[in-house]
Formats: C-alpha cells, structure tokens, sequence
C-alpha cells in the first residue's frame, strides 16, 4: 500500500478536473519527486483507462486517480428550469444551445471497476465519503483511499470509513468545493484553521491544499501537521497543464476570487468574471445538472477566448503561480520549503539561546 513517504518531495498534484489536469502533468509530477494525478471527473471509465495508460507508459513512479462521489438526490427540476430561462440570453450571446440538465453518476461504478482493474497508487475521492465497503473494496486491491474534507466532521467520517488519508482542503482552493455537502456553513474554513481541527481529530496522514502557491507555503503546511502539500493553481502555468490560452493570459493578473454555483450548481472558487458576477446570486444549488446545462456555453467561450464567460477556476493566491515546467515547480517549492524550515528552526534556536542566557541572570 503506497505510503506518502515513498516520495521523495511531499508535494501532491491537485487533480483538476475539466482541462487543467493532463498525463503530462502528472508524469512530469513524479518524475520531479512528487505525486502526480490524474482527475477522472467528468470522463467516462474508457477515456479514465486511457490516460493510466499513457503516464504508466512514460513513468513507472507511483501516481493517483481522483474520483467524484455522485450526489444522492437529484435537484428540484423547477428550480433548475428557472435558472435555465435565466441563462436563455446567455447562450444567444454565445450562439450556443443550452445542455441538458442530466443527473448521473459519472460513472461511478465502472470507474471503482477500473481503479481496482489498474491498481494506480492511490484512489482520491471528492465530494463525498465513499462507503467503508468501496473502501476496503479497494484496498483489497493494493490502493490506497483518499477522502477530501474541508471540515473536522467530514474528517471523522471518513477516517471511520477506513481512509488512509485526508486531502484537507482550505476555502483558500481554486475549483469545486471538495466537501460531504454544497453548504455555505462549510465553505469558509481557511486551511491553517481547518488542517489544526482535523489534526486533534484523526491519526491519519494529512494533505494540505489551498492556497499554496510557494515552497513557503508548502513549509507552513508541514509545520501545521500535513504529512505533504497539495497544488493545483501552482501549476496551472506549466506548460504539461491543459490550462486554456484565455485563463493562461490573465491568471497572474490580480483578479480577485469569489464562490459560486454560476457554472456547475456546486460552490466552486474562481477569478471574478462578467459570468460569475452576473449569475452567481440566481445559480441553484444543482449538480450535475447545472454543470450539464452550462457546458456547451462554457465551451463556446473557450473557443472564442472570452474569459469573461467560462469558469476561471483558480486558489486565491493565483497572482503567485511560477510560469515553469512541471518539474521545476516542484524542485523549486520543494528547494524552497527546505530553506524556510531551516530559517524557522535557526530562528527558534537563537530565540532559545536568548532565553537560556536571560534565565542565567540572578
């Protein structure tokens, strides 16, 4: 069963679902030391296999798959049909049709076959707390299961369920909300806060994610109990990233970051565009069917390069993210968490020094 201390720099790969996430990305990953993955959201199981065919081709490091929990109960038809008639002018200006507002699995189960069929390192879930039974479903298979979390709650649950461990992820994140449940209440842990309460309530190892856009940041995630630290926006200037051209050419730009259910129906952070702006307060918690409905005018203005029209996911540190191969990135946080430790524990070493001498006066 993979152990995160098999690697040799503690830095995850977010998966990021929808593009950004590619097996370039999470070869290049595990070359450099660290854990690559690959997102299977939004793939059917097929197209999932294929990509754990090409990194298994180009690395023969450990890597992992991320996989979204399905929601239970689909979402009042009325109240999506409303927020559809909402989006009607939204679609003539983009000279797209509306999706259809489907409620699936993603397919669930045939991608649990998978992951037990290929075996990749480790199996990650978000949105959601797999049962103790898929659980140890795969870890019959040699893969190891991570939960994400964004609260001490969810922690237990999934630490009860059998996890290994825990993506524990701040409001700070880019992209989708990873929590058990799409609820506001949940929403707004930072990370040093949520990673403290959920290290005093579980023993599992413990991933860092949200906002961490530096090695310093990587070095702050250590030192508040993580075992390794996850990214995601850090490399979505890399060049392995399927980051589109239009979020490429603003992403360092100092943007602010707001959440929204405007593209997907599930609370997610991105860049304030025109679109989230505009949509947001109307946008219904529903997904997948908003996620759905929204994907043919997310897609038209990608082609068309109007940023101010598709989802800018993004953590709110963005402005930092390194334009750098995969690789580097990862050498340098890891280069430079390094150094940061080493800074801090001089620092408490002459601090102590002080004290000891102070303690020697009469």
């Amino acid at each position: 069963m993979f152990e995160l201390a098999e690697l040799r720099h503690p830095i995850v790969q977010a998966p990021m679902a929808g593009g950004p996430s590619t097996p370039e990305l999470a070869v290049a990953v595990c070359e450099a030391g660290g854990l690559g993955f690959l997102a299977a959201g939004y793939k059917r199981a097929e197209a999932v296999r294929d990509e754990i065919e090409t990194v298994r081709a180009a690395t023969g490091r450990p890597f992992g798959v991320n996989v979204f929990v399905p929601t239970q109960e689909p979402a009042d038809p009325a109240v999506v049909a409303r927020y559809m008639e909402r989006l009607k002018r939204e679609a003539a200006r983009l000279g797209a049709e509306l999706g259809s507002p489907k409620f699936d699995d993603d397919d669930w189960e045939r991608k649990l076959e998978l992951l037990c069929a290929e075996r990749p390192a480790v199996a990650s879930f978000t949105f959601g707390c797999p049962s103790a039974e898929t659980v140890e479903r795969l870890r019959r298979a040699d893969v190891a299961v991570w939960v994400t979390v964004t609260n001490r709650s969810e922690a237990v649950q999934a630490s009860e369920a059998g996890a290994d461990a825990l993506v524990v992820q701040g409001t700070e994140a880019g992209g989708h909300r990873g929590g058990f449940a799409d609820d506001e209440r949940a929403a707004g842990l930072g990370l040093l806060a949520v990673l403290r309460l959920v290290a005093g309530a579980v023993s599992v190892p413990l991933i860092a994610t949200g906002g961490i856009v530096d090695g310093a940041a990587v070095a702050a995630a250590l030192c508040a109990g993580a075992s390794a630290a996850q990214i995601g926006t850090a490399l979505m200037l890399a060049p392995e990233a399927g980051t589109t051209a239009a979020q490429r050419a603003v992403l360092r730009d100092p943007i602010p970051t707001g959440l929204t259910r405007a593209f997907t129906g599930r609370l997610a952070r991105g860049m304030l565009n025109r679109f989230q702006r505009e949509h947001s307060a109307d946008a219904p918690v529903a997904y997948p069917e908003v996620h759905h409905v929204t994907s043919p005018l997310r897609a038209a203005a990608r082609r068309s390069g109007e940023s101010d029209a598709f989802n800018l996911w993004a953590g709110q540190a963005h402005e930092l993210a390194p334009e750098l191969p995969a690789a580097a990135i990862v050498e340098r946080f890891a280069a430079d968490a390094n150094a940061t430790l080493r800074a801090v524990a001089a620092r408490f070493a002459e601090l102590a020094d002080i004290l000891q001498h102070i303690s020697d006066y009469p």
